[in-house]
C-alpha cells in the first residue's frame, strides 16, 4: 500500500476534483459520508452521546458533514466548533450552513476562553479539530481541550489524523496531541502512524476510500510503502515441479564463538526453512559437535581456532553469505573479517558483531558489495550512523547512509522499516513476543535463504521481514507472547508461507492495530 505525503494527498484531491468534475465541497461530502458509514456500521443506532468537535478548516468541515448525517439518522449528537480564529475554510462554511437545516441545536461555538463541555467516559468523542495541514503547536486553550479529551477516558475517533499530530515532524509536546483510540485516515495511512515516538497517538487505524482518482493513485511514486500480504505475493516465486536443491542456492553462514554457537544454528535453520537449497555453517571448532548434532541438515566447516574465528577460508562457492551472528569481536576475528570483506564478491547479509566491527572500522564500508543487507538493532544502528534527534532525523540519517554506501538497512522495531536509498518499506506483521533472544538471528537467516533462491536483495529483505513477523504472529496464537522463543518462529515459517494463499478472516484489510514489540 502506498503511503502518500501530505503534498501528494492535496494533489490527489485537486486532480480528483478536476477529472471527476466535482467541487471540493462534494469531495468533503464524500469523505464525511464514509466516516458516517464506518460509525453507523458499528453503532447500529445506539444512543450513546456522540460529541463531534470541529475545527474551522477542512477537517472541521468533514466533522460537520458527519454530524449532519448522524443527526438525520437519529443519533444523539452534540456538535461543537473550536472557534479560535476567523480564518474559516470555504467548505467548512458551506457545511456549517447545511447543518443548520437538519437541527434546531446548532453547533455550539467554543470561543476558546470558556469552560469545556462535560464529557462522560461512556461518551464518544469525534476529533475533527485539525487535519494534515497542521504546521504549528496548538495554543494553550486548545491544548487543554485535548487534555480534557484524553483524561475523560471517552472513546475517541480522530478524522484523518489525531489533532495536534504532524505528518512530517515529531510534536514538541505530547500533551498537545489527541491520543486517539481509532483514526479514520483518508487515502492512505500516514508515516507517523508507524514511528516509535508517534505511534502511541494512533492505537488503531483504518483507511477510508473516498474515490480519489485511480489513475493518479496507480501512477504516483511514493517514498513510503506499507507492506502487507498483497505486496508480498507480488514478490513470491513459486517452485517448478522439476526443480531440485541446486536451483535454490547455497547459503553460507559465518559466525559463532565460544558460548554463541546457538546464534549460528538459528540462522542456519532459518535459512534452510525459508527455502535455501543447501546450508553450510563456518564456525570455530568448539561448535562442530553442537551444530552437527542439533541441525544435521547443515554442512559444517570449522576454523582452525577452537573458540573464535581467526581466519575465513573456505573452498565452496556459495550463492550468498550471512555473516556476523555470534561472531564476537576478538582482535583476530576483526582481522579475519577485514580480509574477508576485501576479497569477497558474493551478496552479503550482515548482522550483530559483523555490524559492530563495521562500526569500529568504518573504512570497511567501502568494501561492501552493492545492495549488502544490514540488519541492526537500535544500538547497532546508532553505532553505524551516529545519534539522532528524533525518528525523522533517524530516517534521514539512514537514507543518507544507504545512498552513500549503496546498502539496504533494516531498522528493526514494532513496525520494522527497510530503507533503500530514499525509499521506506514499512512492515505490517510482528508482535511483542518477538522481543526475545535470537529473533534477529532468525531474520538474518530468512533474508539469506531468500537471496539464495534468486530473490534480489531488496525483495528478500522486504519479503523476509514480512515472513519473520507473520510466522511469529501465527505462533503466538498457539504459544502466547511471553512463551514465544526464536525457534518457534522458524517452526512456523511453513505456515507463514501457506498463509500467503489463505483468505484473511481476521480484521478487514484496512483495519490495523499498533502493538509495539
Amino acid at each position: 500500500m502506498k503511503i502518500l505525503s501530505k503534498e501528494q494527498i492535496y494533489q490527489g484531491d485537486k486532480i480528483t476534483i478536476e477529472k471527476q468534475n466535482i467541487s471540493s465541497a462534494d469531495l468533503m461530502e464524500r469523505a464525511g459520508i464514509q466516516i458516517f458509514n464506518w460509525l453507523h456500521k458499528r453503532m447500529q443506532g445506539a444512543q450513546v452521546p456522540i460529541r463531534v468537535f470541529c475545527g474551522i478548516g477542512n477537517n472541521g468541515g468533514d466533522g460537520l458533514v458527519l454530524a449532519r448525517h448522524l443527526i438525520t439518522h437519529g443519533y444523539n449528537v452534540l456538535t461543537y466548533v473550536v472557534n479560535c480564529s476567523d480564518k474559516r475554510s470555504k467548505d467548512f462554511l458551506i457545511n456549517y450552513d447545511k447543518i443548520k437545516n437538519v437541527t434546531h441545536d446548532w453547533p455550539l461555538l467554543l470561543s476558546c476562553k470558556e469552560e469545556f463541555p462535560t464529557i462522560d467516559k461512556d461518551d464518544i468523542i469525534v476529533d475533527a479539530v485539525f487535519g494534515i495541514g497542521l504546521n504549528r503547536p496548538a495554543d494553550d486553550w486548545v491544548k487543554a481541550l485535548f487534555q480534557h479529551f484524553n483524561t475523560s477516558k471517552a472513546f475517541t475517533v480522530s478524522i484523518d489524523m489525531p489533532s495536534g499530530l504532524y505528518t512530517d515532524k515529531i510534536p514538541e509536546d505530547e500533551n498537545a496531541v489527541v491520543w486517539s483510540d481509532y483514526t479514520l485516515s483518508f487515502v492512505s495511512p500516514k508515516l507517523v502512524f508507524f514511528l516509535p515516538e508517534t505511534a502511541k497517538f494512533v492505537t488503531q487505524w483504518s483507511v477510508l476510500d473516498i474515490s480519489i482518482d485511480e489513475e493518479y493513485l496507480s501512477e504516483i511514486e511514493t517514498e513510503v510503502e506499507f507492506i502487507e500480504k498483497y505486496e508480498v505475493l507480488s514478490i513470491y516465486k513459486p517452485r517448478d515441479k522439476f526443480s531440485h536443491k541446486g536451483h535454490f542456492g547455497h547459503s553460507l553462514i559465518i559466525g559463532g564463538s565460544y558460548g554463541k554457537i546457538g546464534a549460528v544454528t538459528l540462522t542456519s535453520r532459518a535459512a534452510l526453512s525459508t527455502g535455501a537449497g543447501l546450508i553450510t555453517a563456518y564456525i570455530p571448532k568448539c561448535g562442530y559437535t553442537i551444530l552437527q548434532a542439533s541441525f544435521p541438515e547443515a554442512m559444517v566447516i570449522t576454523d582452525k581456532n577452537e573458540d573464535y574465528i581467526s581466519k575465513i577460508d573456505f573452498n565452496i562457492k556459495p550463492t550468498v553469505i550471512g555473516i556476523g551472528v555470534g561472531l564476537g569481536t576478538h582482535t583476530k576475528t576483526i582481522d579475519a573479517f577485514e580480509v574477508f570483506l576485501k576479497q569477497n564478491k558474493m551478496p552479503l547479509v550482515i548482522d550483530a558483531d559483523g555490524l559492530n566491527i563495521l562500526s569500529k572500522k568504518k573504512s570497511l564500508l567501502k568494501h561492501l558489495p552493492k545492495n549488502t543487507v544490514l540488519t541492526p538493532h537500535p544500538k547497532e544502528l546508532e553505532r553505524l550512523i551516529g545519534k539522532w534527534k528524533d525518528d525523522f532525523d533517524k530516517l534521514n540519517k539512514v537514507k543518507t547512509f544507504s545512498k552513500k554506501h549503496k546498502v539496504i538497512v533494516v531498522i528493526k522495531g514494532a513496525n520494522t522499516i527497510t530503507v533503500f536509498k530514499d525509499k521506506l518499506y514499512i512492515n505490517s506483521t510482528g508482535n511483542p513476543g518477538m522481543a526475545t533472544a535470537g529473533s534477529g538471528d532468525v531474520l538474518t537467516g530468512i533474508i539469506t535463504g531468500l537471496i539464495s533462491q534468486k530473490y534480489t536483495s531488496l525483495e528478500a529483505t522486504i519479503f523476509g521481514v514480512y515472513l519473520h513477523g507473520k510466522a511469529a504472529d501465527i505462533a503466538v496464537e498457539d504459544i502466547g507472547n511471553e512463551s514465544l522463543i526464536s525457534s518457534h518462529i522458524i517452526e512456523y515459517l511453513g505456515e507463514a508461507y501457506l498463509d500467503l494463499f489463505e483468505q484473511d478472516e481476521e480484521l478487514p484489510k484496512e483495519e490495523n492495530i499498533n502493538t509495539p514489540k
